[in-house]
């Protein structure tokens, strides 16, 4: 069975009817009055409904609950709809009653997201169906569902959140000027200290796995390292743990930005997924390091990763990141065991329990479900294909930029990321087979939307505040 296939069965993953019985303790509790039924869109805008608890009741005697939205609501651009879109026609926007979390940040209220589905089932090449190709959230649990049930294979994700906190935007006007996990990034009494002390408390009153946060190297600039969940749980997560630093900032007078770089001569901030792959597969590895199935999945990141660097970062603005010599990862693929200028880490290799990729060309103007599922594609196709790795382990100490052509090869380095947003969407547009597994019309569209914003940069300042 091709994944193809898998992403036109209907979506197993929707979590079984509920009554309002089964959220009363919760919502008492915590005094829910408002629940925000919510979405991501193709650029990344996090948008929503927001429900009294009464009308969501009602909702929960309906057959499918949830809320009507306009087709075109995946390409809205401000007030420009994406070619490929229409403002003709409806979708469900099917609750997912497993992505529940009540919402410190906006105390009283609770979050759910959901699936895009058709009102009504539509012919598909494996029978009639209710899913919506386009649903980020669809494409990526379906992966995971095929990843399963075909290759045996599962992950766990966990995430790096970098962010500026800012005094102004207008002149830029970081919190404070600190080094890279200074104490004086936390001084006792200071905002930025109340800021992130309440947005720790809040993600993890919200059920998220807090393991750290830290200043980071520029000026205002901090990370926040959620744990390990099921991909499609931590790209849900991570939408909750950017809300409530927006939301937390703002309420003390700040502004917290995901921009990927604020000046030259700063750090950048991104937005590392470190994947664990599990699963057992005949063979042998093409590094002692590895067992075969991880280097399958890493062989398969070497292959297609460009493909989907339009996804994780999707904006002109992202590659001002993405340079040599910044431990941003760096613009030649490769990979390497705890390097930090290679785009793939290998972290904790000695460890076969936590053992992880990080994969660092993602930026936080990425839309998360796409961002995840196209990196897991990637690793996928890989294990699939039974791909071979031909890079070796990037494990010395000058950076593949510094290398002579020669030493590159010698390693396998021959290829660099894309440079440019433009590259990106070309490497995309001609990988057929990440076009298989994503979806077609997914990716056609998304590239649609994306040349929108590439066109037209007004709409970053006026629908991305945060960006």
């Amino acid at each position: 069975m091709s994944p193809t296939t898998v992403i036109e069965q209907p979506p197993q993953s929707i979590s079984p009817h509920k009554s309002y019985e089964d959220f009363a303790p919760v919502f008492d509790a915590r005094g829910i009055r408002y629940v925000r039924i919510q979405w991501v869109d193709y650029n990344n805008q996090v948008r929503c409904r927001i429900l009294p608890v009464s009308y969501f009741c009602k909702l929960l005697e309906s057959e499918r609950p949830g809320i009507m939205l306009t087709k075109a609501t995946l390409g809205v651009i401000v007030l420009e709809i994406a070619p490929g879109f229409s403002a003709v026609g409806e979708h469900i926007y099917v609750i997912d009653f497993s992505s529940f979390r009540p919402c410190s940040y906006a105390p009283g209220h609770a979050v759910f997201f959901g699936f895009f589905q058709e009102q009504v089932s539509v012919p598909r090449p494996s029978g009639p169906s209710f899913a919506v190709p386009l649903c980020p959230r669809t494409v990526l649990s379906r992966l995971l569902r095929y990843a399963v049930e075909e290759l045996g294979i599962q992950f766990l994700v966990g995430v790096e959140i970098e962010f500026t906190l800012l005094k102004s935007s207008k002149p830029l006007v970081p919190v404070n000027d600190h080094q890279w996990c200074t104490t004086l990034a936390h001084t006792t009494g200071t905002v930025e200290s109340r800021v992130l002390e309440e947005i720790a408390d809040d993600i993890q009153a919200d059920g998220i796995e807090l393991q750290m946060y830290h200043s980071e190297d520029s000026p205002g600039q901090y990370e926040i390292v959620t744990g390990p969940m099921s991909p499609l749980q931590a790209a849900d997560a991570l939408v909750h743990t950017r809300e409530t630093i927006y939301n937390i900032a703002s309420k003390h007078g700040l502004r917290a930005t995901l921009a990927p770089r604020l000046a030259d001569d700063c750090a950048g901030s991104g937005a590392h997924i470190h994947v664990s792959v599990r699963g057992e597969r005949p063979g042998t590895s093409a590094s002692e390091l590895l067992t075969p199935v991880e280097s399958a999945f890493l062989a398969g990141l070497m292959h297609h990763l460009p493909s989907v660097i339009a996804f994780t970062m999707p904006l002109s603005a992202s590659y001002a990141r993405m340079v040599d010599g910044i431990w941003s990862g760096g613009t030649w693929l490769c990979w390497g065991v705890d390097n930090r200028e290679a785009p793939v880490r290998l972290a904790k290799a000695s460890s076969p329990s936590s053992r992880n990729f990080e994969i660092k060309p993602i930026d936080g103007t990425s839309n998360p479900h796409l961002a995840v599922a196209g990196v897991l594609a990637c690793g996928i196709l890989g294990v699939r294909d039974d791909l071979a790795l031909a890079e070796k382990n990037c494990e010395v100490p000058q950076m593949a930029a510094e290398m002579t052509v020669e030493e590159r090869e010698a390693l396998g380095i021959t290829k660099r990321l894309p440079l440019n947003i433009g590259e990106a969407r070309r490497y995309l547009a001609a990988d057929d087979v990440i076009k298989d597994i994503l979806g077609l019309e997914l990716v056609e569209n998304f590239l649609k939307v994306n040349e929108v914003t590439r066109r037209d940069r007004s709409w970053c300042i006026l629908a991305n505040p945060h960006g």
